[in-house]
C-alpha cells in the first residue's frame, strides 16, 4: 500500500554545516561553496524530492524545542555506490579523509556488498552495491 503523503525531503539538522555539506560534497553532491554559511540548504534529488541542511542554531532559536540524537543515529541514509568495488574504495577515501568509519565493507547476508560511515552530526551512511 502506497503511503498516505508524499514524501518530498530528506532534512539534516546539521551542527556545522559548512562541515556537513562538504561531507556530502566527497560524495558526490555538487553543492555550490557559498551554500556553506547558509542556514538551510535545498538540494533537487528529482522526482519532487531534495535533501536538505537546516543549521542548527536556527532550529532551535525559532522557539523550538528541538534537541538533537545523542545516542547514536538519529537516522541513516543509503547511497547506491554501483558497484562493490566503489563501496570499497569510497569507504577507504571516506575514513582517510577523517570520516569515522561504523561497518568496514563486507559482504552482506543480503545480497550487498555493505558498509556504514558516520557524516559529521553522527548520521548514518550506507555505501552499498548489488553483489
Amino acid at each position: 500500500m502506497p503511503p498516505r503523503y508524499k514524501m518530498t525531503a530528506v532534512e539534516f539538522i546539521v551542527a556545522d554545516m559548512a562541515a556537513s555539506l562538504a561531507f556530502y560534497r566527497r560524495i558526490g553532491f555538487d553543492i555550490p561553496a557559498e551554500a556553506d554559511t547558509e542556514e538551510s540548504v535545498h538540494y533537487d534529488l528529482g522526482n519532487g524530492v531534495e535533501l536538505v541542511w537546516d543549521d542548527l542554531a536556527m532550529i532551535q532559536g525559532d522557539g523550538s524545542s528541538y534537541l538533537p540524537a545523542t545516542n547514536g543515529p538519529a537516522m541513516t541514509v543509503a547511497f547506491d555506490c554501483g558497484s562493490p568495488a566503489e563501496v570499497d574504495r569510497l569507504y577507504a577515501e571516506l575514513v582517510a579523509s577523517g570520516v569515522k568509519g561504523s561497518v568496514e565493507p563486507y559482504d552482506a547476508p543480503w545480497g550487498r556488498r555493505f558498509s556504514l560511515v558516520l557524516d559529521p552530526d553522527g548520521n548514518g551512511v550506507a555505501l552499498y552495491a548489488e553483489l
